[in-house]
């Protein structure tokens, strides 16, 4: 009974410090200096149908494949209506409205329902953190037709 009871304290410490490891998120990289990322077309009120092209544009900064260990670089995450950005220091989610460039992709094809929607990219680092500032585009509007 005693070696039960301790086996349940042990998994509750190591469950509650998964708990605060998880809610203290994970390390954060500084920005590049004045690095920018921008989408470089669509352009922002564009018409466009409903499966399109969208470049993304950077400045000051690398762009690289996710785990790359290089200093000052980073890959793009497209942000699909979404009001909020991502959370700092915590990966970045990965679902229909944050979609990630890991292979270091600088463009892609979207299809969206018809109607209005934003764009705006976010860069990640290397473990699809956002960087500390966080470097993000304007967001776009775009109507679908």
């Amino acid at each position: 009974m005693k070696a039960l009871l301790s086996r349940v304290a042990l998994a509750s410490v190591l469950m509650g410090a998964s708990v605060m490891a998880t809610a203290a998120g994970m390390p954060t990289t500084p920005a590049p200096k004045d690095a920018e990322v921008f989408i470089v077309s669509p352009a922002d009120g564009a018409t466009v149908d409903k499966t399109f092209t969208v470049k993304f544009g950077a400045k000051n900064v690398a762009i690289a494949p996710a785990g790359d260990q290089t200093a000052n670089t980073g890959h793009h995450h497209l942000l699909i209506d979404v009001d909020k950005l991502p959370a700092a220091a915590m990966p970045i989610p990965a679902d229909a409205n944050h979609v990630h460039f890991g292979k270091g992709q600088v463009e892609t094809e979207v299809t969206l329902t018809p109607g209005k929607h934003t764009l705006q990219l976010e860069l990640g680092d290397k473990n699809h953190v956002p960087f500390e500032p966080a470097v993000v585009s304007k967001k776009i509007t775009v109507n679908v037709k």
